[in-house]
């Protein structure tokens, strides 16, 4: 009986090996692949910006009552100043180019003086402010992940007030105002920093050209109220660099392998 069992015993262990044998090694898997989200600047977007700027003018008399041919040279100043507004735009992404359009309003304290250097106004002081702006453009940039780097053009608008006044009692004598169209052009660099913000500084500089301004009396100097007292042309320009904050929506991240 206990040759049996031991005989027994012997068959099952050597049946047991025999099978382990024959079954197949279990196959490697290999880890998955990790897998990187890559920014996308796909969407629309709106922001808010702050910083600073100037805009250089400078004013020729032509009429003073009378045209005056030569036009009296009257100086120039900078007017300088902080800004603070918000854009809105849509930026679409191809591959690593970006393309976008943006429009942007800004409220301003551009301003800035100078003494007037007509014989015709001798004594007399130059002003001038721009207390708001607009710019309309279209964007191309190329992106490095979430690191854009872009440049822009299109139209500007501003809104110029003017003055000149007795530098001696700081008593005005006429006014102008005007809304002047021109053009600007500008480039960037932005950053993103979560999914749907990004951070940036941004400059810009506006060709705002030379146009005639009506300047208009106050009721000082002998001169009525509302009446045209002058004619002068202004050139000017401006330079302006912002920091910017958006918000983006609507677009897809894409899975980079």
């Amino acid at each position: 009986m206990k040759k049996f069992l031991v005989l027994a015993a012997g068959m099952i262990a050597m049946t047991a090996t025999a099978s382990a044998a024959d079954l197949a090694a279990r196959p490697y898997a290999k880890a998955p692949m990790m897998v990187a989200a890559a920014y996308d600047w796909s969407g629309f977007y709106i922001g808010l910006n702050g910083g600073g700027g100037s805009s250089r003018k400078c004013r020729d008399l032509t009429n003073n009552g009378a045209p005056l041919v030569p036009a009296l040279a009257e100086g120039c100043h900078d007017a300088t100043g902080g800004t603070v507004g918000g854009q809105i735009g849509y930026r679409w992404q191809a591959s690593s180019w970006v393309f976008g359009l943006e429009a942007q309003g800004n409220w301003a304290d551009f301003s800035g003086s100078n003494a007037n250097t007509s014989l015709a106004l001798v004594g007399f002081t130059n002003s001038s402010k721009i207390d708001a702006f607009g710019l309309f453009t279209g964007q191309v940039g190329y992106a490095w992940n979430n690191a854009l780097l872009y440049v822009k053009g299109g139209a500007a608008v501003v809104n110029d007030k003017y003055s000149t006044f007795e530098t001696a009692t700081a008593r005005t004598i006429f006014t102008g105002s005007e809304t002047r169209w021109g053009a600007v052009v500008g480039a960037g660099i932005e950053f993103g920093f979560a999914p749907n913000w990004s951070v940036g500084v941004e400059y810009d500089h506006m060709f705002m050209g030379t146009r005639d301004v009506d300047f208009y009396g106050v009721g000082n100097f002998g001169i009525p109220a509302g009446a045209r007292a002058a004619i002068s042309r202004v050139r000017q320009d401006v330079d302006m660099a912002t920091v910017r904050v958006n918000y983006r929506w609507g677009g897809p991240v894409i899975a980079k392998y």
